[in-house]
């Protein structure tokens, strides 16, 4: 039902990627932004692509990026693309590879089609609404992926940069059956779940928004895991308030909730 914006998502994806790339190997400066977080050449750079493509193939679709102003008319909309053209950005001034493009579709406050994009590794990953989750490396075809069941020997995923005590503690009630803990940057904690690499991980607080979310979570859904607010609320899209204030949690198999 939704090939056509997926076919326009993937594609601004791809040519967003050799904006970014240029900009990680040739060196920019960073700015700070109002919330503290960072931001450089390539998040503006493919933001203005991103939205610009989007816009031409689908005019009359809202739009909720990260580095543009919201006035808010897009709640007016039933379809809406939610973009972070660079999620993880200070992965990207450290150059650690772990950063991502991420693009959902939302219809109706529901995601119903995602894709996230890592540029250094030239690999993607994409879902749509009940036809499930796929991994890409660039150049053959899609492979589908779906969770593991493991419920022992867990690994759980933390940011890089945004690690909680809450995290800590969920990782130290439970080393009964969680292992050990890894970190990876961005929307690659949600993939690698999806692709059944790793089993579980809790988001706890109100540090993200729409954009950190909306793709990762088609994808880890489709692949048949969960991807809910810490109290399995759904999370829904297209909101006034586009903060995630209960934060996220992404888990493989409902038995490895511990909220």
């Amino acid at each position: 039902m939704y090939e056509k914006e997926l076919e326009v998502m993937i594609d601004a994806c791809k040519k967003a990627k050799k904006v970014i790339m240029d900009i990680y190997k040739e060196g920019f400066n960073v700015e700070i932004k109002e919330d503290d977080s960072p931001v450089t050449k390539a998040d503006k750079n493919a933001d203005k692509l991103i939205r610009e493509l989007l816009k031409e193939k689908f005019p009359s679709y809202g739009l909720l990026t990260e580095e543009s102003e919201d006035d808010l008319s897009r709640l007016d909309n039933e379809y809406i693309f939610v973009v972070d053209p660079v999620d993880g950005t200070k992965d990207f001034v450290k150059k650690d590879d772990m950063f991502t493009t991420n693009i959902g579709l939302i219809h109706n406050h529901q995601v119903v089609a995602g894709v996230v994009y890592i540029p250094a590794k030239n690999e993607y990953y994409f879902a749509m609404k009940n036809q499930g989750a796929y991994y890409v490396k660039e150049g053959d075809e899609p492979v589908r992926i779906h969770v593991n069941s493991k419920t022992k020997d867990l690994t759980m995923l933390t940011s890089v940069f945004h690690q909680t005590k809450e995290e800590l503690e969920i990782f130290e009630s439970h080393r009964d059956v969680i292992s050990k803990i890894e970190k990876y940057g961005s929307a690659i904690k949600a993939c690698r779940i999806a692709h059944g690499l790793s089993e579980i991980s809790y988001r706890m607080g109100p540090g993200t928004k729409e954009w950190d979310t909306a793709a990762s979570q088609i994808i880890v859904l489709e692949a048949g895991g969960i991807f809910a607010e810490p109290d399995l609320t759904p999370i829904t899209y297209n909101r006034v308030d586009v903060y995630n204030r209960k934060g996220f949690i992404i888990l493989n198999n409902k038995e490895n909730y511990f909220c």
